[in-house]
């Protein structure tokens, strides 16, 4: 009789890729402080250099459901950028701007939800962040999640992605957890607050 499936998320720090194993000597999910079972995976990854909600589990269907299906879930991101964003460039990103995407083809982003922000309260400060120079703070609704979409967007517009923290998919969110805090979900509440009600029915090979 197999095991039922795990869920978790991570808050995750930056320097650390969303795997398990690399050839290159890079920081990964298992240098977390946290016994994550056999068979975990990582699901809608962040880059090195991102932080924030990051999913782990045991049952390979969850990326099917989440990021392949017909239905688009909701991502929050958080987004440092060097000087100050005027509103012609917030309602460029918010209509559409075209980035660069795999195969060198010009995409043009779906219209999403941008505003300015106040820096959120409790990140652990990094040695390169400076508050003296203009700066914004963006939160960024996407529904699409093509590679570097943010920071790509952000950087057609004209600025530099200083820092990027991804705050919720769907209604799972990191809340005040801290930086490199794992918590575990019951599966029913997991798919819950990520608004997939058709879990049970899908059935693919483990």
């Amino acid at each position: 009789m197999s095991q039922p499936h795990r869920y978790f998320i991570l808050n995750k720090p930056a320097n650390i890729v969303s795997q398990f194993v690399s050839p290159d000597n890079v920081g990964l999910l298992g240098d977390i402080p946290f016994d994550f079972p056999e068979g975990t995976h990582a699901i809608g990854r962040l880059d090195s250099h991102s932080e924030g909600l990051l999913i782990l589990t045991t049952n390979k269907k969850v990326t099917r459901l989440l990021f392949q299906g017909e239905i688009q879930h909701k991502r929050v991101y958080v987004v440092h950028v060097k000087n100050v964003v005027s509103e012609e460039t917030l309602e460029r990103l918010r209509t559409g701007i075209s980035i660069l995407i795999k195969g060198n083809v010009q995409w043009v982003t779906t219209p999403c939800e941008v505003e300015i922000v106040e820096k959120p309260k409790g990140l652990v400060q990094l040695s390169a962040e400076r508050e003296d120079i203009p700066h914004s703070w963006l939160k960024i609704t996407l529904t699409e999640g093509k590679y570097h979409q943010v920071r790509k967007m952000v950087h057609k517009a004209g600025h530099k992605c200083k820092r990027l923290i991804r705050t919720s998919i769907e209604n799972i969110e990191i809340g005040d957890m801290k930086s490199g805090e794992v918590r575990e979900m019951e599966e029913e509440d997991f798919f819950k607050q990520l608004k997939i009600d058709n879990w049970r029915e899908i059935e693919i090979q483990d």
